[in-house]
């Protein structure tokens, strides 16, 4: 049995949390969060701690860290140096040097360390990387997700602006798909950005955009915008095109744009290749509390069966630079260059 402790009780720490409450090899010794919240019926029996450190005194022996992005990396490494495993909701870090100490944290301590790309564990998106790739590259990404959020969506918005932007805190998951697609390092980043409401701090922007370029040629195009103010027209798309044809999710997020469960949502896809058209329907779908329960057991797997994660922590670190990157030029006016993954 493997003794969790869950940070963070957010949307997404909630969600984890129930994930290893129903989950049969897992028993949760503690739930942190620095304020009271409201808890579904299944939680509210674990013990509630006030800080960080007073519900790693349980002594777990997995931390689930679902705390503000500022935060991850120091709790991280003082998790796996007291002995415990790690799953880390995206970003990593909030810089590329964090995140590398967290990795270095985790190859020193032989603790697993997984990031929240939910992504991965999606058979929908994990078919579209398939299709994809076998088209050939090089590629060309069209990837976006602007959300219309209003009243408490607008605020959760608000609350993760003050540490990290749209391109950085949703940007790494679709990032991430386009390093698992072309497998080629990325080389430059340009991007732009504009600060849409008086609501945010003055150097924060809730609206930005950016370009990669990676080795095998292939370019990517990311935009992610937040706020009351964001149009709800073509705020999701999802193609990918190379000189083979072109894959496009074709049934993904028909509600609203703040939808969570839309946001990852595939229907469908259509496979474009030089000789014709595949419609392939991807039915029953798993939703946002389905996913968090894969992500979880993936995590506990890990644990019991010693998964080497070399390359999913690499692959982290990865996508987290080329979003940071495009933060950068947008705060810069500058292209970034990116230094050859180590």
């Amino acid at each position: 049995m493997t003794r969790v402790l869950i940070a963070g009780l957010g949307n997404m720490g909630r969600s984890h949390a129930l994930a290893h409450h129903h989950h049969p090899e897992a028993e949760i010794v503690g739930l942190v969060n620095r304020s009271p919240v409201d808890l579904p019926p299944e939680l509210q029996a674990y013990p509630r701690f006030a800080s960080f450190d007073e519900g790693m005194a349980t002594r777990p022996d997995l931390v689930v860290l679902a705390t503000y992005s500022d935060s991850h990396a120091d709790y991280a490494c003082a998790a796996m140096q007291a002995g415990a495993h790690v799953f880390v909701e995206k970003p990593l870090a909030t810089t590329v040097q964090d995140a590398r100490r967290v990795v270095e944290t985790a190859r020193g301590t032989g603790r697993k360390l997984v990031v929240g790309y939910i992504l991965r564990h999606h058979p929908s998106w994990q078919r579209l990387i398939a299709e994809a790739r076998g088209l050939g590259g090089p590629y060309v990404f069209r990837l976006n997700l602007n959300q219309q959020s209003t009243g408490a969506e607008w605020d959760t918005h608000k609350a993760l602006m003050q540490t990290t932007s749209p391109i950085v805190d949703c940007g790494v998951h679709y990032v991430d798909v386009m390093c698992q697609i072309t497998d080629a390092a990325p080389l430059r980043v340009h991007g732009m950005g504009l600060r849409l409401s008086d609501e945010i701090a003055p150097d924060m922007y809730n609206y930005g955009q950016f370009q990669v370029i990676f080795a095998d040629g292939s370019v990517g195009w990311y935009e992610a915008g937040w706020g009351p103010m964001m149009s709800e027209t073509a705020f999701f798309v999802k193609d990918v095109v190379s000189p083979g044809g072109a894959v496009s999710i074709a049934g993904g997020n028909t509600g609203a744009s703040a939808d969570i469960d839309g946001h990852t949502s595939v229907g469908g896809l259509l496979v474009h290749r030089l000789d014709g058209d595949e419609h392939i329907a991807l039915p029953d779908e798993p939703g946002h509390q389905a996913l968090c329960d894969a992500e979880q057991a993936y995590v506990l797997r890990a644990i019991a069966e010693d998964i080497d994660l070399t390359r999913h922590m690499n692959d982290a670190v990865q996508s987290l630079a080329i979003c940071l990157a495009a933060d950068e030029s947008i705060r810069t006016g500058g292209v970034v260059s990116l230094e050859a993954p180590t």
